[in-house]
Formats: structure tokens, sequence, C-alpha cells
């Protein structure tokens, strides 16, 4: 049966930072690689989309202590295990869909996204990319990290699946259930673009999970 997502995640909270360090290829080394690609001047302004348990920022803030850290996430008790970590850090936690709070205009030095974005149709996103680029400060960028489908076949089925999996269970209201629906890492290039980032670059991947750097 699908599940909302906030509470998706609220009944595995306590299992959540073991699952996702040692049953996805290469976290230990993206959730590292990726905190390396954010900025490390002191007090920059940084956006964490579904920011989770922080464990892209247990790396980040090892790196740049100062850093302000504004994160987004669904799921309350993601935000309280998150501030539990860091009590004295520089963070702005707020609980809520990304695709509907306001980031401001001119904002942030940077923004990260880790394993989040992949539940979500090119449409959403594009929305969601042109909302996130005004928030960037002129030379501003975005580091993604996120596994893709394999194949646009792939792709298709998914979302397909998806929508079947609904209609079986009389699922009909616009709340976002836990079902993973990545695009391919072209198409997620292509929305990137879309939504006016000037140049996106593959820096590195793990198997299915890569991480994108995009610039403003």
């Amino acid at each position: 049966m699908l599940e909302k997502m906030d509470d998706f995640f609220e009944k595995r909270l306590s299992i959540y930072d073991e699952h996702m360090l040692t049953e996805i290829e290469g976290a230990r080394e993206f959730y590292k690689f990726t905190a390396s690609l954010l900025p490390k001047q002191s007090k920059v302004a940084v956006l964490d989309l579904g920011c989770g348990t922080g464990l892209e920022l247990e790396q980040y803030f090892a790196l740049n202590p100062d850093a302000f850290v504004t994160g987004i996430d669904l799921t309350k008790g993601m935000l309280d295990a998150l501030k539990a970590k860091f009590p004295e850090k520089n963070l702005k936690l707020i609980c809520g869909s990304y695709f509907d709070i306001d980031f401001g205009v001119g904002i942030f030095d940077s923004a990260v996204s880790v394993e989040s974005l992949h539940h979500f149709t090119k449409e959403r996103k594009l929305s969601l990319y042109k909302k996130l680029l005004n928030s960037l400060k002129a030379d501003g960028y975005f580091v993604l990290t996120d596994y893709f489908a394999e194949s646009e076949e792939l792709e298709r089925e998914y979302f397909e699946t998806l929508e079947k999996l609904k209609k079986e269970q009389g699922i009909n209201d616009n709340e976002f259930y836990h079902y993973d629906t990545p695009l391919t890492v072209e198409n997620e290039i292509m929305v990137l673009k879309n939504a006016g980032f000037k140049s996106v670059e593959i820096l590195k991947n793990w198997g299915a999970t890569y991480t994108l750097l995009a610039k403003r």
C-alpha cells in the first residue's frame, strides 16, 4: 500500500540513517563528496531541499561550521533529529513542502539536495527549479545528488506504475505518496536548463546515483 510521504519517513526515522548509509551504493562517499562542493566561506547561506536528518550536513558542518543553513523537509521527526544533532549550529528548519515554500530572491550562496527529488514529475521540478534559481545569488549554484532511471522506458514505467497503484487504492488527491519515480539524468539536466540554469555538469556517479552541478 502506498503511504503518504511524511508518514513513510516518520515511521522509519529510527533506521533512516543506517539504511541510507549502508543500503545505497556509494552513500558514504557521495554525502562527503556533495558536502565538499558547498561553499567554504564563513557565514555563507545554504538551502537544503529535503534535508532529512542531515546526513550531508554532518559532512558540511565539519568543513564549514559557521554556515547558515535553511533546511526544508516534510517530516517533523526528521527535522527534530537534525536539530538534536546540531543544537548550536546556524540552522533554520522549515517543516513543509519545498514546492509550496517561498525561498525569497537572491538569498542563498548555494543550494543542495540529496536523495530527495526522485519522487516528482518534470512539471513539478520545473516550477521548483525556477523558484530555486531566483533564490540564488548572482554567482550561486545548486548541487544535486540523487538517483536516476537508467532509461526513458524505465522512467515512464515508474510513473505509470504509480498512477496504477493510486487508482487501485482509490487515491485521487494531490498529496505526495512515497513511490520512487526518478527521471533519467539526461531529462533531469534538461529540466534544470529549461528552468534557466546556464550550465549543468555531471561531476561523478556511484551506480545510478549522480552528482550534478547546476550554475546560475
